[in-house]
């Protein structure tokens, strides 16, 4: 998006010297914020919440081997820290840059990811994984499984609309669905099942809401990739990560939409010939990152 001219905002920058590796095993370079990822409404809604001071989660740091970490983004820190109070004051400062960020976006693009999650029984805080998955332990009284339906998630979209209005009251909204099925569930239903019944919620709420507001758009890269069309080309052979083509034709098709400069033309920002190339390959680079950065593959390693 950088190449086609779009100013694309990252409130957290890795610190000098920081090698693109490491950063982003740490977080880095790979959103507007250093928040890890945000699969559900809910969770969107709670961060904005929370930056702005109207909310603060019960549980707020898990820890593993004698090391402390956010609980609500649990893979940035990858060793942990030393305290509890260490981390929050991480949070803390990540708060304020995500605050800082949300101020000056022109346009937030959210993907809708998954219906379901982990909260917290007391005060309902979502999490990005099941507690103990990456850190933390599992506790039956104190964390419980929520899939959440058509008119909850509808809810926390139009209520952090809201919200976001009063910190930026031009904002506005493009809307996707993740084509990526889920690769466990714990609904109880089969997982091909529960995938479907994820994604059709989650593109029902993104349609009534493209259609319902004027500031609101949606863009169909789920349909592109998982649409009977498609016949299933997109994917790579374990029928779950986007492949390089895929990738390409949807953000082909984005900027046929959205606009931005030929990366050809003599319009193009200029660039050297090493951030080119750096920027044209990116695409082959997806599914390795897809891979190492979504917290869910994860999962994997606890199915029986």
């Amino acid at each position: 998006m950088r190449i086609r001219g779009f100013q694309v905002l990252d409130a957290e920058p890795p610190p000098p010297g920081l090698d693109t590796k490491a950063a982003q095993q740490f977080g880095f370079e790979l959103y507007s914020a250093r928040y890890g990822n945000v699969y559900t409404v809910r969770q969107l809604l709670q961060l904005i919440q929370e930056c702005s001071g109207l909310r603060a989660p019960l549980v707020g740091v898990w820890e593993k081997d004698d090391r402390f970490y956010d609980a609500l983004r649990p893979s940035v820190e990858p060793e942990g820290l030393y305290t509890p109070e260490a981390v929050a004051a991480h949070r803390s400062q990540h708060l304020e840059r995500v605050r800082s960020m949300l101020e000056r976006t022109d346009l937030l693009v959210f993907t809708l990811g998954l219906t379901e999650g982990w909260i917290h029984r007391e005060d309902g805080t979502v999490y990005p994984t099941a507690p103990g998955t990456i850190v933390g332990s599992y506790d039956p009284a104190s964390y419980a499984f929520k899939n959440f339906n058509y008119e909850e998630i509808l809810q926390d979209f139009l209520e952090l609309r809201s919200l976001l209005k009063t910190i930026k009251n031009d904002i506005r909204f493009i809307l996707t669905v993740s084509p990526v099925p889920l690769t466990a569930t714990a609904s109880g239903a089969h997982v091909l099942a529960a995938t479907v019944y994820s994604k059709s919620v989650l593109r029902a709420v993104a349609g009534y809401l493209a259609t319902s507001f004027p500031d609101i758009d949606y863009f169909p890269s789920y349909e592109i990739i998982a649409g009977a069309p498609a016949r299933g080309f997109f994917y790579e052979s374990n029928l779950r990560s986007i492949s390089a083509a895929g990738v390409d034709v949807v953000m082909r098709a984005f900027f046929r939409q959205h606009g931005g400069v030929d990366v050809n033309s003599a319009d193009a920002p200029k660039t050297s010939n090493d951030d080119m190339r750096s920027a044209l390959s990116g695409v082959d680079k997806i599914n390795a990152l897809q891979e190492a950065f979504c917290d869910d593959v994860l999962l994997e390693a606890f199915a029986p």
